[in-house]
């Protein structure tokens, strides 16, 4: 053992474990999520073998597998469903949108539905423009749904408790890029980063900074999958334009937990919120809305919003850098934001 922090799948995999250790009633299903295969990413790697009649390797129909799930709940048992690409979620979309979400509180009374669908998504990976999208801004707004992220600054054992013990549906993106990364460890990023976390709890927004307090350029908000890509625009903005940034990193991104994102908006000149997906309706276009609602009389500028390209998502690499948000479309967006430009149509 070297005592280097683990890869991110590694520990969403002992995540997994612990969660079905830790409840009898909890089942997980999926496709090709059985040993010796366990999951197109390997998530899901020994959960067979542990507990045999509770990992169920499901037929390709997500709008089934997901409303078998959401039965599950609803019937007092938990689900943790894994759509092998997070593209297929649309096909389960009615099962979010008209059963699961709805369930909680339609009967009349509260009802748990402890029910978690995990989505990984994203693109780098050169998949395509099929397998390569994040759909987190489609599942925005639907009334007990919450959703969460994935980041190298958050245990997932953590996250996934919190999430089953909301008792409502929830999505949990998970991009791809992540899973060979490894965890962020003892409030240490690298050699010029810190970070903590902006309230109680291993689930609050983490916080990543040259230094803890006083008053930075701008503040970058983002989402797990964005933080290494926001964190190498960071190092070039201060070692090369002299620009501090501090960059807060959510694990639920909706609803938006307000607070923490409105203190640390109130220590910046300036906040930009990244995110991979394309404009139009999305998380940060959210995010912008609390944002300037709260803090309108003290922002130099209204939030500036960074996605990817109004397009498909190509396969070849250097096709897809020209699409996708890249370390250097955070640097060129704060640059922008500084110099006081608007963002482009």
């Amino acid at each position: 053992m070297n005592g280097r922090p683990v890869r991110v799948v590694e520990n969403l995999n002992h995540a997994l474990h612990e969660s079905m250790l830790a409840d009898s009633r909890l089942y997980v299903l999926g496709e090709d999520i059985a040993d010796p295969y366990g999951g197109a990413f390997k998530a899901t790697r020994g959960l067979s073998q542990a507990n045999p009649d509770r990992v169920i390797t499901t037929p390709i129909s997500e709008n089934g597998i997901v409303g078998v799930a959401a039965g599950l709940a609803m019937a007092g048992d938990a689900a943790i469903v894994e759509i092998m690409f997070g593209d297929f979620a649309g096909l389960a979309f009615d099962q979010l949108l008209n059963f699961a979400s709805k369930s909680v509180s339609m009967y009349g009374r509260p009802h748990p539905m402890r029910l978690v669908v995990r989505c990984p998504s994203g693109g780098s990976r050169g998949y395509g423009p099929t397998h390569s999208q994040t759909l987190l801004k489609h599942f925005i707004g639907i009334p007990g749904l919450s959703l969460f992220e994935m980041s190298p600054f958050h245990d997932n054992r953590a996250v996934l408790a919190h999430m089953l013990g909301l008792g409502e549906p929830c999505v949990f993106i998970e991009d791809k890029v992540l899973y060979t990364r490894r965890m962020a460890g003892d409030g240490q990023v690298d050699d010029l980063f810190d970070y903590g976390f902006l309230g109680a709890g291993d689930t609050a927004p983490a916080h990543v900074y040259t230094e803890a307090h006083g008053d930075v350029d701008c503040l970058i908000i983002a989402p797990g999958g964005m933080a290494e890509r926001a964190l190498a625009a960071m190092r070039d903005l201060l070692l090369r334009h002299e620009i501090s940034c501090r960059l807060v990193v959510p694990s639920r991104l909706y609803p938006v937990e307000t607070d923490a994102l409105l203190d640390a908006a109130r220590h910046a000149a300036h906040v930009c919120v990244v995110e991979e997906s394309t404009a139009g309706g999305t998380w940060g276009a959210e995010v912008a809305h609390v944002l300037h609602e709260r803090l309108w009389g003290r922002l130099r500028r209204p939030v500036r919003l960074v996605h990817s390209a109004d397009s498909v998502i190509p396969t070849a690499v250097h096709l897809e850098r020209e699409i996708l948000v890249q370390a250097d479309t955070i640097v060129e967006a704060v640059l922008a934001d500084l110099r006081g430009e608007g963002s482009p149509v």
